[in-house]
């Protein structure tokens, strides 16, 4: 039975989130319909991150099998015909090696967020930044990314519902920069517990506005207890950039940090 790896972007705002849910459209149930369509099987899509209602992704990375193996070049042109109209694209289509999990084969997943820093509320972009229209303080922001960096239990920084064993995470990147009238935070790691990126940026848009300090990230990151950190920034400026794959491609995980990734 042929496993197919597949490369996923859409727009997260009409949607419900990636999985399946009875209470509106999801990412999942378009992409499985979508093989319905073509195939005639009824089958489940598995995602490296099951991202939430409103975020958005350019390098969201799925598979699902086949009953009989089609041609890369038929499965990436009836995937793409029959999601029309939805703002859902799968730009690669490829045969996945053996043991191949979109979930837990992925070694590196990053995530970025965008806030608009000006006074007037977006246009173009509206839907895909969140509007912070007063002005943001990197320095301090950039201290207090630097505190989270590393191997932390970020307790204080997940959503009450994560459903993840451990709270425990290795975050490799945080970084904050300016572009134009834009604040732009990367994030990567492994995998993320359930809104730890949205929670990570609202806690640095506390410290940007000047109400927090680095000092004050540092504190709740100890605390261990949710109600320590900041608000959850709006999903709407999140987007998962990219998810790699290397010598745990086998479908490894280490219990010690599972890949929740429920962003």
């Amino acid at each position: 039975m042929p496993r197919y790896k597949i490369s996923v972007e859409y727009n997260g705002g009409p949607f419900v989130g990636w999985q399946r849910q009875d209470t509106g459209p999801s990412i999942q149930a378009c992409l499985e319909d979508a093989i319905f369509a073509f195939s005639g099987e009824r089958l489940k899509v598995r995602a490296a991150g099951r991202t939430d209602s409103g975020v958005h992704a350019r390098g969201q990375v799925a598979h699902f099998d086949l009953g009989a193996e089609k041609s890369i070049e038929e499965v990436r042109g009836a995937l793409n015909y029959h999601l029309k109209p939805n703002p859902i694209a799968v730009p690669t289509v490829e045969l996945a090696p053996p043991g191949f999990h979109a979930r837990f084969s992925a070694t590196h997943r990053r995530y970025r967020y965008r806030i608009l820093n000006r006074r007037t509320r977006a246009g173009i972009d509206e839907g895909f930044v969140w509007h912070v229209p007063v002005p943001l303080d990197l320095a301090p922001m950039t201290e207090a990314a630097q505190v989270l960096v590393g191997h932390h239990d970020f307790n204080s920084f997940r959503s009450v519902s994560c459903q993840a064993k451990s709270s425990v995470r290795t975050l490799d990147e945080l970084t904050v920069r300016r572009d134009g009238e834009e604040v732009v935070i990367d994030v990567a790691a492994r995998s993320f517990l359930h809104n730890q990126v949205r929670i990570l940026v609202g806690t640095l848009a506390l410290v940007g506005r000047g109400q927090w300090s680095p000092t004050d990230v540092a504190e709740a990151l100890a605390a261990c207890d949710r109600t320590r950190a900041g608000p959850t920034a709006p999903p709407l400026g999140l987007c998962l950039m990219e998810v790699r794959y290397g010598a745990l491609a086998t479908g490894h995980r280490d219990d010690a940090e599972e890949a929740v990734d429920d962003e």
